[in-house]
């Protein structure tokens, strides 16, 4: 079995695997996307702690199964059928398997603003949930990038003062802002010019408003062609495009599974380590029962 993405998904998944005693490849490109953030928040037992130390605990705990190998590198390559999987890596090096488990996680298209993508994660976030605890109560700002914004501005007053920016990417219907105003959300149409500081955003017009915290709506896509190579279906979510699965997580090509932010929304390490332990276990299944799963 070859798993493709060595993070939080691709881990749970090749942790079933392992303890079901299967022989289990690893290919891993090192590109976490929270790698800007130094704390992991809404996770059981790990709350507060620096995910890449998660992620190296956990790898560490693999290690441990004779069975695993890791490969550092990128995949550029995969086809065959099920039960004859070729992948190739980066480096010139091919891999075959039985099955495909793709655990890639995506990419962020994040909003054209100066300053922005230098505080991905650090000062502009995506999830509440994961950072707005820590915010303290303070002023929220919420940069425009689509219509899921909208969804931002009306959850975040949980936690503290919300301003949307709609930097001239949204036209708020009447009722949607009369809803927003009722919630205490301000709305600030001025243009952004850039973000500077901790999480301070200038505007067009010269002012600057200070905020504790940004969030952000990116558009995601899969951060490996790997999917596309092989022929599973995409499909269109709120949130961007994701690799569709079923229940089980089998993706649209007999033999290949997918798990974790590339195949499931919302996103967060809790999300993906459940999604992976559940898709290593039904792809181990296909292998004992593989009528079943057909």
């Amino acid at each position: 079995m070859a798993v493709v993405g060595g993070s939080y998904a691709g881990m749970a998944a090749a942790l079933q695997l392992l303890r079901a005693r299967r022989t289990v490849l690893i290919v891993d490109a090192g590109k976490r996307r929270n790698r800007a953030a130094t704390q992991a928040h809404g996770f059981l037992g790990q709350d507060g702690t620096d995910p890449g130390e998660i992620a190296r605990v956990a790898r560490a705990q693999l290690e441990r199964y004779a069975t695993l190998t890791w490969v550092e590198g990128r995949v550029v390559s995969a086809g065959g059928t099920k039960d004859d999987f070729t992948i190739a890596s980066e480096d010139g090096h091919e891999y075959r398997a039985r099955r495909l488990l793709l655990a890639t996680g995506v990419s962020d298209e994040l909003p054209q603003v100066q300053g922005l993508a230098e505080r991905w994660g650090t000062s502009v976030f995506h999830c509440p949930y994961c950072h707005g605890y820590e915010l303290d109560s303070g002023a929220i700002g919420v940069i425009a990038s689509g219509p899921n914004s909208v969804h931002q501005a009306r959850l975040l007053p949980e936690w503290g003062q919300v301003t949307l920016l709609t930097n001239g990417l949204l036209d708020l219907d009447p009722n949607v802002r009369q809803e927003l105003l009722e919630r205490g959300v301000a709305i600030e149409p001025t243009p952004i010019a850039g973000i500077e500081g901790h999480a301070d955003v200038v505007l067009t017009d010269g002012r600057t408003l200070v905020f504790s915290g940004l969030f952000t709506a990116p558009r995601n896509a899969p951060s490996s062609p790997v999917a596309e190579q092989v022929g599973c279906e995409l499909m269109e979510t709120p949130m961007g495009t994701q690799v569709s699965t079923n229940e089980a997580r089998q993706t649209s090509v007999a033999g290949v599974y997918a798990c974790g932010d590339v195949a499931r929304v919302p996103h967060s390490i809790s999300l993906a380590v459940g999604d992976g332990a559940w898709a290593g276990a039904q792809l181990h299944q296909s292998l004992v029962f593989p009528a079943a799963q057909a």
